[in-house]
């Protein structure tokens, strides 16, 4: 008997031109919420390579294809980079970086359907020596209802002063919040990434995930 040849799938992404800057990558075919659809690829340096490498690049250019990996390695996808790098910014995505074992990966954090673009939360670290329009060099653009208006992380709130009744200190195991990252068995917690960057040299940052 023949054996039946195996229907070949239709790839799950293409880049073409996006509406919402230069070329983005769209689903091909439907989705499904905890899909790792790809990972995001490119040079491994250090975060001085990283900065040597963009040190003259002008200062009003918002392209940027590096992504914080931990305190130590960035990868930049514009050198051997794949069409991860391609993935727009939106401020209300449909997926989110995640960090495994020291491999950013990009996941669906909903279903996704065909035609659509994928966009996840690129949370450019922000530098204490910043333009006063760093925010609109980084502008953004992806037109949602919630959009923040920028592609750099939410400036961070200044605290409040401290009461000077004492409070009951809270449970050091409160769960931290933001979090996606792959199929394992339990839910583990995630933190925040370390950041690291300067002004020459942006970088994104993922979601890291912790067992």
């Amino acid at each position: 008997m023949k054996k039946r040849k195996r229907k070949r799938r239709q790839p799950m992404i293409e880049v073409r031109h996006s509406r919402i800057h230069g070329y983005g990558v769209f689903a091909l075919r439907r989705i499904r919420k905890g899909t790792t659809v790809i990972e995001y690829l490119g040079d491994r340096v250090s975060h001085e390579e990283a900065d040597a490498r963009y040190e003259k690049k002008d200062a009003k250019d918002n392209h940027t294809f590096l992504f914080t990996v931990d305190a130590k390695t960035v990868i930049d996808a514009g050198a051997n980079g794949n069409e991860a790098r391609y993935i727009n910014h939106g401020c209300d995505p449909n997926c989110e970086s995640t960090n495994m074992a020291k491999r950013i990966f990009i996941e669906a954090i909903r279903t996704i359907r065909p035609g659509e673009e994928l966009a996840y939360d690129y949370r450019i670290s922000r530098d204490d020596d910043d333009a006063p329009d760093v925010d609109e060099v980084f502008a953004c653009r992806c037109g949602a209802q919630s959009c923040r208006g920028s592609m750099l992380e939410a400036p961070k709130k200044s605290r409040p002063a401290p009461r000077r009744r004492a409070l009951r200190k809270k449970s050091a195991h409160s769960p931290i919040a933001r979090a996606s990252a792959a199929n394992a068995a339990t839910s583990p917690r995630r933190a925040s990434a370390p950041i690291g960057g300067c002004s020459a040299a942006r970088r994104f940052a993922a979601i890291p995930f912790a067992g």
